[in-house]
């Protein structure tokens, strides 16, 4: 005889089944077909390396492939409005830059999505510290070499920006010792770093993430931290405060979110998935072997840490009294 509890449990379970499958789409029960992800960087980037990493964790957990498509533009824009244009089935997720969503309200007059309202944030993956960087046959050793050529050039020295948190870092630099440094922006931090290695550019700013090879292999140097201690796996090189400035503390971070409305037990899956993961030994030393730091968090987690940074984001602007384009 089968007892009145196991019919409750099985039709318990039936009902679930039934409402993420019918939720997610009449294929049945998500995933049941490929997941998409949009990269906003082009192949062979940090951003690319972080994404396609991220994506393959999840291709794994859930024996779907999960297919990487990159969109690079509009530092960031592109990427984030598609996804948040996305329809909330389950079958695009969104492995993001925070310095590219909570940024942009700041730096641009018109958005075509809501950080907040067009996205349900899901869980938080890792922190990326950001870098001062010459090349490593420059003559300019220290922060305070660097300034003091800065400062003779006037406006016949520039630098280059790729992303949000180069642009902003470059400019509190500049803010810090009254610099009349031009910035030049790029679509891709190749030829951004190729003009740097030229001798056409005095600095750039970068992640760890798209610089560490070049680190580690001896074509760059490491002159500060765009935070205010010291980064973990950069021991000695000075921070932003002990260089002078002091207004500057930017690590971004990278987190999971989907489209808004997305059915509350795939955000569910994935939450367990990604602070499972983030959790291990393995994903510790994999970030540490690009230059970053395990950054935990669940969903809530992540929706207090965006809008603290956007909020951080708005003085960032107000303080470097950069204009919105």
């Amino acid at each position: 005889m089968i007892s009145r509890r196991k019919v409750l449990e099985w039709g318990g379970a039936a009902l679930c089944a039934g409402t993420l499958g019918g939720r997610a789409g009449a294929q049945g029960t998500w995933p049941a077909r490929d997941i998409h992800t949009i990269c906003p960087f082009p192949p062979g980037t940090g951003a690319d390396i972080v994404v396609r990493y991220y994506a393959k964790v999840l291709q794994d957990r859930v024996n779907r492939t999960v297919v990487v498509e990159n969109r690079p533009g509009a530092f960031g824009n592109i990427a984030t409005e598609a996804i948040a244009r996305s329809k909330p089935d389950g079958y695009t997720v969104g492995i993001m830059a925070s310095s590219a969503i909570a940024a942009a309200p700041s730096l641009f007059k018109t958005l075509t999505y809501d950080p907040v309202k067009d996205f349900d944030q899901v869980a938080t993956l890792m922190r990326v510290p950001w870098f001062m960087l010459v090349p490593a046959d420059s003559p300019y050793k220290t922060v305070a070499d660097l300034t003091a050529y800065l400062k003779q050039r006037g406006d016949k020295a520039s630098y280059g920006s790729v992303a949000n948190s180069g642009v902003i870092s470059s400019e509190l630099y500049k803010v810090a010792f009254d610099l009349k440094t031009v910035e030049v922006k790029y679509k891709d931090p190749f030829s951004m770093l190729n003009d740097l290695y030229a001798g056409n550019l005095a600095f750039v700013h970068l992640d760890a993430t798209t610089t560490i090879g070049s680190i580690k292999n001896g074509k760059l140097r490491l002159l500060a931290s765009s935070t205010k201690k010291r980064a973990a796996q950069f021991p000695d090189v000075p921070s932003a405060a002990e260089v002078g400035i002091a207004n500057c503390d930017l690590a971004g971070w990278w987190g999971i979110a989907v489209p808004k409305g997305t059915p509350q037990a795939i955000r569910d899956r994935l939450e367990k998935i990604y602070v499972d993961f983030v959790a291990s030994g393995e994903h510790a030393k994999w970030v540490a072997s690009i230059g970053c730091e395990p950054f935990p968090g669940d969903h809530k987690a992540a929706e207090d840490a965006l809008v603290k940074e956007m909020q951080a984001w708005q003085e960032y602007v107000r303080v470097a009294k950069i204009e919105k384009i």
